[in-house]
């Protein structure tokens, strides 16, 4: 390995016998000592926005599992609350956004994203980048302008994302400008995260999958594309990762291109054909299934042992098809890291 990261050294080209290790979703309310911290903050947002319980809770799993990478603690929602959409959270039901809606839907929001508003979020980063074991990456993020455009115009989450779909239908001059000013906003927002300490960032589109193919192409390939093109010139050295879930027929198009170092697997993507498909032009991510991991045992070992079979001789690291889930006993995630460092393949 050329780097003491393998992340890293995966990410920029290298195979790894053992592929690093990390999970969506890996610091949160599956760890008891999450649910301590959070006992003790207010809002949702206002914990994203403390830089010591966000640090603490970024650092948590990594303590606890040693996993390749650590993820910054926060949220997608934070890029629509610093272009002035008014955002919450509600206990038991996820996200409450003011919709955009009227005659002119975008009146309300900035041009440009308030970075200031998001200091705390950089001051998480340099908070956690010092505290970091030498050999784990450290990972930024945003949510992709398609996935990000659905909660701001529904106000909340959706099944199928149709508030959205019928406003791209139905106005897609106003969805377009939409989508522009979330391209804008998330390059500088990951540049700064860059500038402040993370090593890699990745585009979670968690809604990729419920367009149809003109769709798709616009709102989803083309801003993705958009986003890694330029972070990348602004910022060389920068790795990144793009998670368009539920891609399907369109992943080989995203791994041939997108421009990403990394393509991001969802649970339904079959480990083989993608690893064909990809041909070592990127490296793939995942995509054990969290019911798998929920599971744990013989289940999850001979999920792992699938996985680790059909990624040989690719570049590959070990994720999660989606993110941990709540109800992930603590001790199956420990028998996930052995499974997958002792190589049961």
């Amino acid at each position: 390995m050329s780097s003491d990261k393998p992340m890293l050294s995966v990410l920029r080209g290298e195979q790894s016998r053992i592929p690093p290790l990390w999970l969506m979703r890996q610091a949160g309310r599956f760890l008891p000592e999450y649910r301590a911290l959070r006992a003790k903050s207010g809002s949702f947002l206002e914990f994203c926005y403390s830089p010591a319980a966000a640090a603490e809770a970024t650092l948590q799993p990594i303590r606890r599992f040693g996993f390749d990478a650590a993820i910054l603690f926060s949220d997608i929602l934070v890029v629509p609350d610093a272009l002035g959409q008014t955002v919450g959270f509600e206990s038991g039901h996820g996200p409450r956004l003011a919709p955009l809606e009227g005659e002119a839907p975008l009146s309300g929001l900035r041009e440009e994203i308030d970075l200031e508003k998001l200091a705390p979020v950089f001051e998480t980063i340099e908070r956690v980048k010092g505290a970091l074991p030498r050999e784990t990456a450290f990972i930024g993020f945003c949510g992709a302008p398609w996935t990000v455009a659905s909660y701001m115009i529904a106000g909340h989450g959706t099944p199928d994302q149709a508030p959205a779909r019928l406003f791209a239908y139905r106005r897609p001059e106003i969805f377009e400008a939409l989508i522009t000013r979330l391209v804008e906003a998330s390059v500088a927002y990951l540049l700064r995260q860059i500038d402040a300490g993370v090593e890699v960032v990745q585009i979670f589109d968690s809604w990729a999958g419920v367009l149809p193919p003109t769709q798709f192409e616009r709102w989803v390939f083309e801003p993705l594309r958009d986003i890694v093109a330029r972070v990348k010139k602004a910022r060389p050295q920068a790795l990144v990762i793009a998670f368009p879930r539920g891609a399907g027929a369109h992943l080989r198009r995203c791994v041939e291109g997108l421009g990403a170092d990394g393509v991001g697997l969802d649970t339904a993507a079959d480990p083989a054909s993608a690893a064909r498909d990809a041909q070592n032009r990127v490296a793939l991510q995942g995509n054990l299934d969290p019911l798998a991991l929920i599971a744990g045992g013989a289940a999850l070992e001979k999920e792992v042992a699938s996985i680790l079979t059909a990624f040989q001789g690719h570049r590959h690291i070990f994720n999660l098809g989606h993110g941990v889930l709540p109800q992930t006993p603590v001790e199956h995630v420990e028998m996930l890291v052995r499974f997958v460092r002792e190589g049961r393949s």
